[in-house]
Order: structure tokens, then C-alpha cells, then sequence
């Protein structure tokens, strides 16, 4: 039984103090497990925003946990310390601006300040990193626009073979697609 390992981070200078309860993690967590019909497991991480400490996290989890889809929450606005995005750009060999894109749009349909917002996606090695904002409801939004995409986009890089619940994620993969065996 081959299991995936996802990496859920949490950028935030008062979580990562414990000033502050991170709900962002754990409405990540919640939703892969409400998803993912693939076994899988979470490495946490919970960490200041903090460039280098991002991108060495980033680093940890694609180069040596060999997570296949790394998920930050936090850390994409315009504020001075939000420096997600950047970090996310510094350790990524290919950038994957339509997931971006997409979870923008797709934000837009409920705030307006969702121009704001500057998560992204890449890839690194084996691994899909992908930004999203720091709201749980925002989270569910994004994920919920993006996800049908990721899994594909993993089997492109190499990563592991993730699969949903149809009635709660509709996954897709061309026809010529085959699981690996």
C-alpha cells in the first residue's frame, strides 16, 4: 500500500508564538480527510513569517518528507510580512500561475478584497507546493476550485497517485491516465 505524504503549513508569526489558535492547519486536514478516498498523511508545520524559514520548510518537505503536494495557508496578502508567495517563487523550478488565477476568481464570487490575495503554485521536484489564503472558509473555497486539477498535475511531476471521493470531489485525469501500479 503505497501512502501519500501531504505537507499542511501554517504561516503565522502569532500561531506559530501559540498567541493565536491556528485554524488554517486544521481546515486543511479537514478537508483532505472529507476528499482523499487515497491513503495519506500529514507532516504539520507551523512557522513565523519568516522568508528563509519558509523556503527551508518548503525544502524539508518536498526534498526530504518527499511530500507530493505541499499546502501553505497564510502569508499571501499585501501586508509587509506576508512573504509566502515569494518563498514559494525562490524554491520552485516551475511556476504554476493558473491556480492562482483560478482561486482568485473563485474567491471573488465571495469578497472583494480576493484582488488581494497572492498565493500561487509551483513545482519542486516531485512535489506541487500550493499557496492558499489564511481563512478556513477561504481554504474551502480554493481547494474546492483548484483540487480537480491537482491530482493530475502530481502524477505529471511524479508525486504519488491521489484519488477522491467522487460525490464530494470530481478528480480529473485524461482518458489515457492510468494509475500507477
Amino acid at each position: 500500500m503505497n501512502i501519500a505524504r501531504l505537507g499542511i503549513v501554517t504561516i503565522s508569526d502569532r500561531a506559530s508564538k501559540g498567541e493565536y489558535e491556528d485554524k488554517g492547519g486544521p481546515a486543511i486536514h479537514a478537508w483532505f480527510n472529507r476528499i482523499l478516498s487515497s491513503t495519506w498523511e500529514a507532516s504539520k508545520r507551523v512557522i513565523p513569517d519568516e522568508q528563509s524559514l519558509i523556503e527551508a520548510t518548503l525544502i524539508e518537505l518536498s526534498d526530504i518528507v518527499g511530500c507530493s503536494l505541499i499546502v501553505t495557508t497564510g502569508g499571501t496578502g499585501p501586508a509587509l510580512r506576508d512573504v509566502t508567495p515569494e518563498a514559494t517563487e525562490a524554491v520552485c523550478e516551475k511556476m504554476m500561475p493558473g491556480f492562482g488565477e483560478l482561486m482568485r476568481s473563485a474567491s471573488l464570487k465571495f469578497v472583494p478584497t480576493a484582488i488581494l490575495s497572492r498565493q500561487t503554485a509551483g513545482i519542486r521536484g516531485k512535489s506541487l507546493i500550493v499557496n492558499l489564503p489564511g481563512k478556513p472558509s477561504a481554504i474551502d473555497d480554493c481547494l474546492n476550485a483548484v483540487f480537480p486539477a491537482i491530482p493530475y498535475c502530481i502524477d505529471l511531476v511524479g508525486g504519488a497517485y491521489l484519488e477522491s471521493h467522487p460525490e464530494e470531489c470530481q478528480v480529473f485525469r485524461p482518458a489515457h491516465a492510468k494509475p500507477k501500479s
